[in-house]
């Protein structure tokens, strides 16, 4: 094998080892079991459990968003594109069962707050993604004028919060059905008349 099928073999088998038994009963020798190499030649990869579990959780990540920059790269109009990357982003999960289930036992993977977050750089790259569509969108006169980074970070809260309640904590359809209508709110607001300033509302 070519060095970086080889890496990808290790963390796809890495993943599968720490999906079963979660990060805290998995071994190096579990992992280079199941690869059939020995634990000292494993070591080449990294230097210990830690870091092996966390170039594996970055590997997904990584694998996640490149999923759905895919499902996005055809498309031109910043709605579809933002419509696309909404649902592919959720629904991605359903097909990486391995990695749903480590998310199950490591929560923590995916905080809500960034200030908590152990693969911050990567997520940093996804709240890129979606401030990159909304720029796009206000440039192309289809999104109102919003302030693209505090609600590209608001987006992907949300996202977060979905994806947490959706494969972590319950597979409940009405969390589905509750996604899409939060994505139809994104979309269209609340009220008809919006002219409204909220800075009556907010206490100074």
């Amino acid at each position: 094998m070519r060095a970086r099928e080889s890496q990808e073999n290790i963390y796809d088998t890495a993943l599968s080892v720490f999906a079963d038994f979660g990060y805290q009963k998995s071994t190096m020798d579990d992992i280079a079991g199941r690869l059939s190499m020995t634990k000292g030649n494993l070591y080449r990869y990294a230097s210990c459990k830690r870091e092996l579990y966390e170039k594996t959780v970055a590997h997904c990540l990584l694998k996640w968003q490149s999923k759905v920059g895919e499902a996005i790269a055809g498309e031109t109009d910043p709605r579809h594109r933002f419509l696309v990357m909404c649902f592919k982003a959720v629904e991605y999960l359903a097909g990486d069962d391995p990695f749903r289930r480590l998310l199950a036992h490591d929560p923590d993977i995916f905080p809500m707050f960034a200030e908590n977050d152990p693969y911050g750089e990567i997520n940093k790259n996804s709240v890129g993604i979606i401030r990159d569509i909304l720029k796009q969108g206000m440039a192309e006169g289809v999104f109102r004028e919003i302030d693209p980074d505090r609600i590209s970070n608001i987006v992907f809260m949300i996202y977060k919060m979905f994806i947490i309640r959706t494969y972590i904590q319950s597979k409940d359809e009405f969390i589905r059905d509750m996604f899409a209508d939060t994505v139809e709110l994104l979309m269209h607001g609340l009220f008809i008349d919006a002219d409204i300033d909220l800075s009556d509302y907010i206490q100074p």
